[in-house]
């Protein structure tokens, strides 16, 4: 089924509910609605975030310490 073709089935099965249940229908596409922004810009922002290289330095870690450095080795 098309896009066009769920929206005017939707259309009339609403038509059919009551007021209250329709208010319902709303709220509910609303909330995922909401979810889809939401996870669009999730991806858009951690698409950016990896093709920025903000994050490299984190790639290439530093060795701070050695085996030299303890002042006791433990067996």
């Amino acid at each position: 089924m098309t896009k066009k073709e769920l929206i005017h089935k939707t259309i009339d099965t609403l038509s059919k509910l009551p007021q209250n249940k329709i208010q319902e229908v709303d709220d509910f596409a609303s909330f995922i609605l909401k979810k889809h922004e939401e996870e669009t810009l999730r991806r858009g922002i951690q698409k950016l975030s990896e093709s920025s290289g903000s994050f490299d330095f984190l790639e290439e870690e530093e060795v701070l310490y050695s085996v030299e450095d303890l002042k006791e080795k433990y067996q």
